[in-house]
């Protein structure tokens, strides 16, 4: 289940709600009980490589060669 992140206007502080995707833009109070929250935008972590980087070098880890499932 996806966690979204939100800050409070009134008091400042930020906090998680984990609930599913399509309840993502519903609002949530935060835990002070203040109903002025904003959802926060937030990015998601991917590994990878940018365009004309070199690739990131191979072996060790499971489907890194080493392990044999790959």
């Amino acid at each position: 289940m996806p966690t979204y992140e939100f800050r409070c206007r009134t008091c400042g502080s930020t906090f998680d709600v984990a609930r599913p995707m399509a309840e993502s833009n519903e609002p949530a109070p935060c835990p002070g009980g203040h109903d002025d929250t904003v959802k926060l935008l937030t990015t998601v972590g991917m590994t990878g490589r940018a365009a004309g980087t070199a690739a990131p070098a191979a072996g060790g880890g499971c489907c890194g060669g080493a392990c044999g499932c790959g």
